[in-house]
């Protein structure tokens, strides 16, 4: 498939509040049509909380099963993170669900200790890269934008790329937008790839404003899609023989150095 689109939704969410969170999304979702993935914010049916001992679900649970019944009935993946609790430990686990009800899930790698998340959750220690019809996508949440190591394409020897899309679902906020912004373009130029970034509006149980600033970045680093303080719904297709030609024209791989990333 040449061609893949994806939905980003940007939203407010209920500060710890699943029921209201996910009627909210269910009815955005419903007009969602021409979309092969749809695009949530980092904890999505909760705010970015460290209250999990209260919020955290089994794995799977609720939530899950929601996710599950969502993109069966619109017949789209969808995907986001959500609080988990997996033999006693809590994770901040990004989900990548598929119409048919199987899943797969990323979780969140680097802890945002400014604001205690070490404390509460446990890190990740496994990338995920889903594939869709050819095209290679690459999972991560938040915080992990900051270190740049951790998504970092992993070049052949004849060119072949890890990943054709870089995508990053957060609850990022709006006093350190700079950083949100300058991060996705820095991502996508350096690893030759799409970059979207979801995050959410509006102020947290904490009173930390959130303004937004979903993007989507081109391979050399052109702005897409940006859209801040408000929120929004916005379809994005991406061009699979665009990104060869800009990989195939500018063949920066060829230089890069050779790494491996220890336990």
């Amino acid at each position: 498939m040449s061609k893949i689109s994806f939905t980003l939704i940007q939203t407010f969410l209920h500060w710890e509040d699943k029921q209201s969170n996910l009627k909210m999304l269910e009815e955005k979702i419903k007009g969602i049509n021409n979309s092969h993935i749809i695009i949530l914010p980092e904890m999505f049916s909760t705010g970015f909380s460290m209250n999990p001992q209260k919020l955290a679900e089994p794995f799977p649970g609720p939530t899950h099963e929601w996710m599950q019944k969502i993109s069966k009935e619109k017949n789209k993946i969808i995907t986001g993170s959500m609080m988990v609790e997996e033999n006693g430990e809590y994770y901040n686990r990004m989900v990548w669900m598929l119409p048919n009800g199987e899943f797969g899930f990323y979780d969140k790698r680097h802890l945002f200790a400014y604001a205690k998340e070490d404390e509460h959750y446990a890190a990740g220690q496994k990338r995920l890269i889903a594939s869709v019809s050819g095209w290679k996508i690459n999972l991560q949440v938040c915080y992990d934008l900051r270190f740049p190591v951790w998504s970092r394409q992993q070049f052949s020897k004849d060119g072949a790329f890890e990943y054709d899309v870089l995508i990053f679902v957060a609850n990022w906020p709006a006093r350190r937008s700079l950083a949100w912004r300058t991060l996705l373009q820095a991502r996508a130029i350096e690893n030759q790839c799409y970059v979207i970034g979801v995050n959410r509006v509006g102020d947290d149980g904490n009173k930390i404003y959130h303004s937004g600033d979903s993007m989507v970045v081109d391979p050399l680093g052109e702005v897409l899609y940006h859209k801040a303080d408000e929120e929004d719904i916005h379809t994005v297709l991406l061009d699979k023989d665009h990104l060869q030609t800009i990989r195939d024209k500018f063949q920066f791989w060829r230089d890069a150095d050779r790494f491996a990333i220890l336990p």
